[in-house]
């Protein structure tokens, strides 16, 4: 334990605890996603790594994405804040409107010209992302720069009111009528930035109840067709939650098919797995074996001990960012850390609760692992954000200035953060102008001290030296 004190103590800890952290996840990712699509891919193509070349071309440009985000400073971010969020907001407009067109007309997707909408995806001709990624990642930077700037002032509801919660609204109906998983994880990020700023109790008391009932108005909302579902047709997300409450081997057949593949694969690893590769879940067995559902072949593949390993690399990665957002001094650097890891780890927890039947499926993928390249570059480009708070922290600064790298590398890998304490400090705004200066104006009453009594140093200088 005083080795491991020793270790923590170190000035660039919460740096190397990411980068360990985030790219171990990432290798096991890219190696799983491999693992699981395989077979289906060698069906259908003849090409077994169809879905793993894929997937590091999205590692390569998420890579990317964290060295570009690591090198920037917080106030790049602040200023990122209001564009990004109004550019999600665009794009989920333009896949809702695509969307509803497509029910209108009839069609399967909603096409018109070069764009393409199909459930939480958009297609810009050659180019596929998912909107709802980018809003989680808009939310955290805006979100962080209205509350840093409100301060103190969010003990009042106005303030805490506008416009944080207008916006998360239309969020929330944008991404959850047809992701509610996404919704759910967008509600964790505001929870993560109110509690990093100090709100109070009593407030998250009444954000569960709204957020309770916005969850029940979206489930009711898949009768009329919102996401996957249809009018007049089973509501979908109602017999998720009713089966999540039921005995998987009693409704295997019906809703309960994926949940109950995924619990004998689990059953099938036992402690130590069946090994690598050997997986007979992934024969087209369990649907979403390759993204939603791909705790459970690392479960069949890899055991009890593949499970713990991914589970204490997200606690790392929890734990690191969290001690950034508690060692950072800049209030916009701390609520960003928190929310980021807020985000990561409440995804990963509700995508694992789902698979193994302690939370109902949301859809939601595993940060790092699951298939999808629009999530693996946002994710990225997140921890990069959270490797550039960890290398601003006072200690950190400070050793990195006092055995700075070579030139070299600073241009390749990182700048030198900005050392603390070298703000420049606010100018004082100008006194008010007037007819009489306030500090100027005499006393009217004939209590005002004659011009000798004010003086410091009155008196001869022989009473001076005495």
């Amino acid at each position: 334990m005083a080795a491991l004190r020793g270790l923590l103590a170190r000035p660039l800890a919460s740096y190397y605890l990411l980068l360990s952290s985030g790219g171990l996840l990432l290798v096991i990712g890219l190696t799983m996603v491999f693992s699981a699509t395989s077979v289906v891919d060698y069906a259908k193509d003849g090409d077994a790594s169809a879905s793993l070349a894929k997937q590091a071309i999205f590692a390569l440009i998420g890579v990317v994405a964290f060295w570009a985000c690591q090198r920037l400073p917080a106030r790049t971010y602040r200023a990122l804040g209001r564009p990004a969020l109004a550019t999600a907001i665009a794009l989920l407009l333009v896949l809702n409107l695509l969307l509803a067109y497509a029910r209108l007309t009839g069609q399967e997707d909603g096409v018109i010209g070069p764009l393409r909408a199909h459930l939480n995806w958009l297609y810009l001709g050659p180019v596929q992302l998912q909107p709802s990624e980018l809003a989680k990642f808009a939310l955290v930077l805006w979100g962080a720069r209205v509350i840093a700037r409100k301060g103190a002032a969010l003990g009042w509801w106005k303030e805490l009111a506008t416009p944080m919660f207008p916006v998360m609204g239309l969020l929330a109906v944008l991404v959850g009528y047809n992701d509610l998983g996404t919704m759910l994880c967008l509600l964790a990020i505001v929870v993560g930035l109110l509690w990093a700023a100090g709100v109070r109790t009593q407030i998250f008391a009444v954000l569960s109840a709204v957020g309770v009932a916005g969850v029940g108005l979206l489930i009711a909302a898949a009768s009329l067709g919102a996401g996957s579902g249809e009018r007049d047709a089973t509501n979908y997300r109602f017999a998720r939650l009713t089966s999540f409450l039921e005995d998987p081997a009693k409704c295997k057949l019906t809703s309960c098919w994926q949940v109950y593949q995924g619990r004998l694969a689990i059953e099938h690893g036992g402690w130590f797995g069946v090994g690598l590769g050997k997986s007979s879940a992934k024969w087209d067995w369990l649907p979403e074996a390759h993204n939603d559902f791909i705790f459970a072949i690392i479960a069949e593949e890899l055991g009890v001990v593949g499970c713990t390993v991914v589970l204490v690399l997200f606690a790392v990665l929890a734990y690191s960012g969290l001690r950034i957002a508690r060692r950072v001094e800049d209030p916009f650097r701390r609520l960003a850390a928190a929310a980021v890891t807020t985000w990561l780890v409440s995804q990963a927890a509700i995508n694992i609760g789902g698979v193994v039947g302690l939370l109902p499926i949301t859809g939601l993928p595993l940060p790092f692992i699951s298939d999808g390249g629009s999530a693996l570059v946002v994710t990225m480009a997140g921890v990069g954000m959270l490797a550039s708070f960890a290398r601003a922290e006072p200690d950190a600064a400070r050793a990195l200035h006092a055995r700075p790298p070579a030139r070299w590398v600073r241009l390749v890998w990182a700048p030198l953060p900005p050392l603390p304490g070298r703000r420049r400090r606010a100018t004082p705004p100008p006194a008010a102008r007037g007819s009489v200066p306030r500090a100027r104006a005499r006393r009217s009453d004939d209590q005002a001290a004659p011009r000798a009594a004010r003086t410091g140093r009155a008196g001869t200088a022989s009473e001076r030296r005495r």
